[in-house]
């Protein structure tokens, strides 16, 4: 056995591989788990695409890359925010921790206020999920990160209440899942060709 895991950490089980990391250890097996199916979601859109070229690019060129870099701004900027929150639970200043825990979920929203908006321009050109197959792929992804953007909203409201140093860290851990999803979804739906 690895010096991690040892037989004193027996009754810890699978948990000492998380030990170190930043919040609750179930947190870290739900944000590894959603990075598998994320990745399988991602590697079926380049596969379609490779099978598809001509549907795929003529799909990409109805989407907005402006309204996509927004949303890309949005999310990096409030994950800053949530990791200055995470930073300030720690230190105890619980205000300062739903300041900005505040202004992480405020910036979420505006993420899917802008997705909705991205949303209603396609389905305003005739585009919806049973489309084609670029953008059967393209709502089931970016609807299934919308969703996950909106829990995260729910679970920053919810840490924020307490502003415990745990409990922040954990819903922090969840929303740099949610924004480290987007920033491997950004290029793979809108940039690359």
């Amino acid at each position: 056995m690895t010096e991690a895991v040892r037989i004193e950490d027996a009754d810890e089980g699978v948990w000492v591989i998380f030990r170190g990391l930043p919040g609750h250890p179930m947190m870290w097996v739900l944000i590894l788990s959603e990075l598998v199916v994320f990745g399988v979601m991602l590697c079926a859109f380049a596969m379609a695409r490779r099978l598809h070229p001509d549907l795929f690019a003529v799909g990409q060129a109805q989407l907005s890359p402006i309204l996509a870099t927004i949303n890309t701004a949005l999310l990096i900027t409030s994950g800053w925010c949530a990791a200055r929150g995470s930073a300030s639970a720690a230190l105890g200043r619980t205000q300062r921790a739903r300041a900005w825990l505040a202004c992480a979920i405020a910036l979420g929203l505006s993420f899917l206020a802008v997705k909705g908006l991205e949303y209603a321009r396609s389905i305003a050109a005739g585009h919806g999920l049973e489309s084609d197959a670029f953008f059967t792929l393209y709502f089931l992804l970016t609807g299934f990160h919308a969703l996950h953007v909106a829990l995260g909203v729910v679970i920053l409201a919810v840490v924020a209440w307490a502003a415990d140093d745990e409990a922040v860290e954990t819903g922090t851990a969840f929303w740099h899942m949610v924004d480290l999803v987007w920033i491997a979804m950004f290029p793979i739906i809108y940039v690359v060709r």
